[in-house]
């Protein structure tokens, strides 16, 4: 018995040595190692890139299934409980598509200020499609919105018919009462089983960043990471304007901002060092429940927040899109500004419980918008910057609407509100 445990703990060990070095720094170290590939040995660095381009590939595969489990599932869920919850759900997700809209329309500006993607050169990573960019005929555009085929759809990667086609399906099952639970079974076994080869797919990412970054480096020296860095600052320059606003409307709902932040200073810290929402979760609704929200909207509002209020992914996956579309050399307008915004605040609805959510959103909207993906590989060596400060303005975003249905959810015979008492230290 004695020897089955220490054969058990000795198998446990060996696991964790395995998995003794996190994600983040593995793509760290392929970013540097793909690097260093690429100034020592150029010739063997530009024979890397069909790595990468395979690694992007596998990602592609998963996106129909992926997207649809989540959206058909999201909209299901949100409908049941719309009928059950009213007030709190609608206030909610009002407060969810007014932040992630915002956060799309301001990643979109912060490019237009500073175009991170100009000087990076990656029309050599994937052919450019001949209509990328160009403008769109706009009733061919909604025409086609509604596919003949959901099954051809499908296997064409028409990724707005497949959004639309999953929202009016999970609508529909929200209808039903009690007939739809062996589809929704059978919908959440998909995504369950998508999101698993997704984390397989991405525990390469740091193989296809060492290939992907060792063949730019030999082939245009040090002009894409200075692009990177760009794209680095821009984006936490725009996550602080997201913060300023955030701070604003808590001013505004009656609490004060500081205190709130100083209070909330844990799940904060913990969201931008380990990069996962689900870990200050239980933190989270702990401290908000500690100052007198009812438990009934922070049991409610912060696991819908988590799924769908993804603030910060908003605006790196507007900020990625044009990133890697301008450094195709395409010019955005007005039109594949909307495309980015309407298919984005579909993508990135659900997507939050999905391991490298934010790349499968990013990677979405490329599909969407008919630019190549193969730039995916290269975001994701920079990801974990990026995902630390998206992370840490998610959990604040979800904190504003569980302010916002306290302030405006409570029906006229409930108790008067009162500002939190965040005075005590």
């Amino acid at each position: 018995m004695d020897s089955d445990a220490g054969t058990a703990e000795a198998t446990k060990d060996k696991g964790r040595r395995r998995r003794g070095i996190p994600l983040p720094v593995q793509m760290l170290i392929g970013l540097a190692v793909g690097c260093a590939i690429g100034v020592l040995w150029p010739g063997f660095a530009k024979q890397l890139l069909p790595i990468g381009q395979t690694f992007v590939k596998a990602l592609r595969m998963l996106i129909i299934p992926l997207i649809f489990s989540s959206i058909a599932l999201g909209i299901y869920q949100m409908g049941r409980e719309v009928k059950i919850l009213g007030r709190i759900i609608v206030i909610a997700f009002v407060w969810f598509y007014a932040a992630t809209g915002g956060c799309f329309l301001l990643g979109m500006f912060m490019n237009e200020i500073f175009h991170p993607g100009i000087g990076a050169n990656l029309s050599l990573l994937g052919s450019v499609p001949a209509n990328a960019g160009l403008k769109v005929d706009w009733v061919q555009f909604l025409t086609d919105l509604v596919p003949a085929n959901i099954i051809n759809a499908m296997a064409q990667q028409q990724v707005l018919s497949v959004l639309l086609f999953g929202i009016l399906f999970g609508a529909a099952l929200s209808t039903l009462d009690g007939a739809e639970r062996g589809v929704t079974v059978a919908l959440r076994g998909v995504q369950l089983a998508v999101m698993t080869m997704v984390r397989w797919i991405v525990a390469l990412a740091p193989l296809a960043i060492a290939s992907v970054m060792a063949w730019l480096i030999a082939t245009q020296g040090g002009q894409t990471l200075y692009a990177l860095m760009k794209l680095i600052l821009t984006m936490y320059a725009g996550l602080a304007v997201v913060v300023v606003l955030m701070l604003t409307v808590i001013r505004l709902v009656g609490e004060n901002p500081f205190s709130m932040v100083r209070k909330l200073a844990e799940p904060l810290i913990l969201a931008f060092t380990t990069r996962s929402s689900e870990v200050t979760l239980p933190i989270h609704m702990e401290i908000l429940e500690r100052f007198g929200i009812p438990n009934k909207i922070v049991s409610t509002v912060i696991p819908l927040g988590y799924a769908f209020n993804q603030d910060g992914s908003s605006l790196y996956v507007a900020l990625a899109v044009a990133f890697v579309a301008e450094a195709n050399h395409i010019s955005l307008g007005l039109t594949q500004y909307v495309t980015i915004l309407i298919t984005g605040l579909i993508a990135t609805k659900g997507m939050g419980n999905v391991s490298g959510g934010g790349l499968v959103a990013a990677t979405t909207v490329l599909v969407a918008m008919g630019l190549p993906i193969e730039s995916v590989a290269l975001i994701a060596g920079i990801d974990v910057f990026l995902d630390m400060g998206r992370t840490t303005v998610n959990v604040l975003g979800n904190t504003v609407a569980v302010l916002l249905v306290r302030r405006f959810g409570q029906a006229s015979g409930d108790e008067t509100i009162e500002p939190l008492d965040l005075a005590e230290a």
